[in-house]
This record gives structure tokens, C-alpha cells and sequence, in this order.
């Protein structure tokens, strides 16, 4: 069921569809006044940003319950995508089912409101059931990597991008200008426009890395000058998209701008690791899910924290 978010949500889907627009105008200009340039690559990845918004556009606008189902494809995608880098021993194949079945349960609490399993059932029982059915397997020689690997691909693509989908559970109260909607697109805005404040950042002024052993092109400048900026940009648009008020607005721009760096070059590490640019060529000049979620992966749990800690965790509290 199709239904409309909140006015400041439903503006706010707009407003990217006019940046989108108005990107889109400047290249058509660009190639018009320089022919003989090469615009191929940005023109790809302008036309995967209108198919990626309007995708999440569509998740946005339906019923939470669709919404949800949505996000736990995206987590399936990315799950399957890790799967596929990393070398897997012949008896992991019939632990797979397994390790995929936790997807639709993991947000089936998400959909059902239960906190309590949503946040214990990967990292405690998930954690217990993999090893211990590798184990009635019988196959020891990997078994430390297998099972090790297998885990941390579940929480990283499954249970921290399901937190997430759990903004769509918080109580709408919580946020009376955008709903629960509008702590998904603020999540979702911040975390994939710090990824470009960075990037400009470190463009423009960057000189000392970061980290070149895993990202060379990583910068403190690029990351300082990330951080600042979505900081400032989460201080003026939270007041529209989330309850959040004056140091809490600023705080969360830059715990969502560190922490996407984060899982930015967390990720990286694993694709050196493996020896791989991208994750896949599933989005056309963007590389895999894996590559446009890296940073969210880490940004999505530590916004919900936070958004809980100030909000849903004291009425959760005053309950009990």
C-alpha cells in the first residue's frame, strides 16, 4: 500500500530529485561546451543515482511493513555479495542456508516491534547456532576462519543495516515533524553526502593520509573537513527530519560523518584483503551494494543508538 510520508519527508524526497535535476542539467551543459571531454563515467553515475533515489524513493512512500521487506533485500544483496569475495570451504555450503535464513527473521523482529530479539538474535544466537552446526558437521581443518568470517559477514551486512529499518519501528511520537520516515532519510542523506563532502574535501585541500595502507586516497583534511560540514547540514535539516535540537542536531551530523568513514574503510580493507576494486558490477559506476552501503553499515547503528539513547530508551525505562 502506497501512502505519503509527512510533508517535511515528502519535501525533503523532493528536494533530492531537484539536486538530481539540477546535476543532471549541468552535465548536459558540460558536454555541450566541451565535446571533446569525457563525461562518460559521471553521466553513468548520475543515471544510477536517479534509478537508486527513485528505488528508495519508492520504499520510502510504501506501507512501513513493504518498506521494511525492502531493507531486508538490500541486506540480502549485500550479504550474498560478501559471500561471493570471500573463499568459502565446501562444508560452509550446507551452513549457508543457515546463515540465510537469520535475513528474513532478523527483520521480522524489526516488523513485529521486538527490540529485545532484534538486538540480541545475530550477535547471541546466530553467533551459537552457526558454530555449533559447523561443529554436527564434522569439518575442523578452517573451522576458526569459516566460522569467523561467516559471522562478521552477517553482522555487518545484516544486523547493522537492519538498525536502519528499525527507525521505521520507533514510536512516531518520537518525531512529530517527518515520523519515522524522516530519521531514515536523515540517516540516509547525511551518511551518503558526508561520503562526498570527503571526497571534495580531499580533493581540494587533502595532503596528509590517513590510512594508506587501506584507502591512499583517504585524508585527514578530506575526513575533518567531511565531519564539519555534515555536521552543519545535519544541525539545519534535523529540526525538519527528527527531533533532534541545537548540539544534539550537530553531534549526530559528525557521529554519522565518523562512523561512515568507518565502515567506508572497513570495507576497503576487506576488498584489499580479497584483492578486489569493487564489490561487484551490479550499479553501473558505482560498483556492488556492498560499495554504496559500506558507509551505512556503521552510520546506521550508531545513529539508531544515539536516536534511542535520547529518545526510546528513557520511556522504554520509565515503563519497566
Amino acid at each position: 500500500m502506497i501512502h505519503l510520508p509527512p510533508f517535511a519527508a515528502t519535501v525533503t524526497i523532493a528536494s533530492l530529485y531537484g539536486v538530481l535535476f539540477l546535476s543532471t542539467l549541468i552535465i548536459l551543459l558540460l558536454k555541450r561546451m566541451r565535446p571533446e571531454a569525457d563525461f562518460s563515467e559521471v553521466t553513468t553515475r548520475t543515471n544510477s543515482w536517479w534509478v537508486m533515489i527513485t528505488i528508495f524513493s519508492l520504499a520510502v512512500i510504501l506501507e512501513r511493513g513493504a518498506a521494511i521487506i525492502f531493507l531486508g533485500f538490500i541486506s540480502f544483496l549485500a550479504f550474498k555479495e560478501y559471500l561471493s569475495l570471500i573463499p568459502t570451504r565446501r562444508a560452509d555450503h550446507r551452513i549457508l542456508l543457515w546463515a540465510y535464513l537469520s535475513i528474513p527473521l532478523q527483520f521480522f523482529w524489526v516488523y513485529n516491534y521486538w527490540y529485545g530479539m532484534f538486538i540480541v538474535f545475530i550477535p547471541v544466537w546466530i553467533f551459537l547456532l552457526l558454530p555449533m552446526r559447523m561443529v554436527t558437521i564434522g569439518a575442523t581443518e578452517g573451522f576458526l576462519r569459516a566460522a569467523g568470517t561467516l559471522h562478521w559477514g552477517l553482522m555487518i551486512t545484516v544486523f547493522n543495516l537492519s538498525h536502519a529499518a528499525y527507525l521505521l519501528s520507533l514510536p512516531q511520537i518520537d518525531n512529530p515533524m517527518a515520523g519515522s520516515v524522516g530519521l531514515l532519510l536523515f540517516l540516509v542523506i547525511l551518511t551518503q553526502f558526508n561520503d562526498v563532502a570527503q571526497y571534495v574535501w580531499g580533493k581540494t585541500l587533502g595532503r596528509r593520509k590517513i590510512v594508506p595502507a587501506v584507502s591512499p586516497k583517504k585524508t585527514w583534511e578530506g575526513f575533518l573537513g567531511g565531519v564539519a560540514t555534515t555536521a552543519v547540514v545535519g544541525f539545519f535539516l534535523a529540526p525538519y527530519l527528527t527531533p533532534l535540537e541545537g548540539w544534539h542536531s550537530l553531534i549526530a551530523g559528525a557521529i554519522i560523518a565518523a562512523s561512515g568513514f568507518i565502515g567506508d574503510v572497513i570495507v576497503s580493507a576487506v576488498k584489499r584483503d580479497i584483492g578486489v576494486k569493487d564489490c561487484s558490477n551490479f550499479i553501473p559506476g558505482h560498483g556492488g551494494i556492498l560499495d554504496r552501503v559500506d558507509s551505512l553499515t556503521v552510520s546506521a547503528p550508531v545513529f539508531f543508538h544515539y536516536i534511542f539513547y535520547l529518545y526510546t530508551g528513557p520511556r522504554l525505562e520509565s515503563l519497566l
